[in-house]
């Protein structure tokens, strides 16, 4: 056994958010890259075409997760959700955010458009994001390429940035707790504050360990977190292209996560047919 094959990778979006992979496909991609688990983890939405926590697609277990952006005061976090279930609550917060999200995305595409003199051909639309614009922005007649879309435009600190309307932290944790099996903070390093975003991961279940971008990860800092709080070390490639096992679990790492995931063997996993057009 190839002890340090990647089995799973725990972050990865579809087309649901800011993905540019259906969830068909994100199933075959795990499947020829050898995973034996991937989580679907989209932005501030479950994925309607996963009709249980975990399923079995291409001979690949796909976790039903969730990525939730909370504003945690100091800053603004991502939390993770691993085998979501739907919960009138969550589903009601869901339902605001996307329709946040779609005012949000009509508001920066006025401002995109109007400053460049462009149509950029996109309607604002539930799941719509800055990468779903920059895409577009990259594909115009526009003087910008994908990243340059995010750095002059659209970034945090750009002319025609819009902010979202997000959960806050203990409202947030409340909600993926009601509905998950385990709730993680997502790529700790990725933060302006990251003492005090390990601070929040001490009260979950979960940080995220391994991820293939952002600032050199400080190893011993995040598994000295986990140790004495517990935490569960995840991992994976938030994938919003068509790559995966960049970053995940190897066996060994992924076996303390499994536990926690519901068994394939007690119903908790089904297998009906993906739709080819979500």
């Amino acid at each position: 056994m190839d002890t340090d094959r990647i089995v799973a990778d725990l972050h990865a979006h579809t087309t649901v958010s800011d993905g540019t992979m259906t969830a068909a496909e994100l199933a075959t991609t795990a499947a020829d890259a050898g995973l034996d688990w991937v989580a679907v983890t989209d932005h501030d939405r479950i994925h309607p075409d996963l009709d249980a926590s975990v399923v079995e697609r291409e001979g690949v277990r796909v976790v039903r997760g969730l990525e939730l952006r909370i504003d945690a005061g100091f800053e603004r976090l991502d939390l993770l959700g691993y085998a979501v279930e739907h919960t009138a609550a969550l589903d009601a917060e869901i339902e605001r955010l996307q329709a946040d999200r779609e005012r949000r995305g009509a508001a920066i595409l006025d401002a995109v458009e109007k400053r460049l003199d462009v149509d950029l051909g996109v309607e604002p639309r539930p799941g719509l994001g800055r990468p779903h614009i920059a895409r577009a922005i990259e594909a115009s007649e526009a003087p910008y390429d994908y990243a340059g879309a995010f750095d002059e435009l659209i970034g945090n600190d750009g002319p025609c940035y819009v902010a979202r309307e997000v959960t806050g932290l203990e409202r947030g944790v409340e909600l993926l707790r009601d509905a998950s099996a385990f709730v993680g903070l997502a790529h700790p390093f990725r933060y302006e504050d990251v003492a005090a975003a390990l601070d929040v991961a001490r009260g979950l279940d979960a940080v995220e360990r391994f991820y293939p971008y952002g600032r050199p990860v400080d190893d011993d800092r995040v598994d000295r977190v986990a140790a004495e709080s517990d935490l569960l070390l995840t991992g994976g490639s938030d994938a919003h292209e068509r790559t995966l096992a960049e970053a995940g679990l190897t066996v060994e790492a992924f076996e303390p996560v499994r536990e926690r995931l519901p068994d394939p063997l007690g119903g908790g996993i089904e297998s009906s047919p993906i739709d080819e057009q979500d």
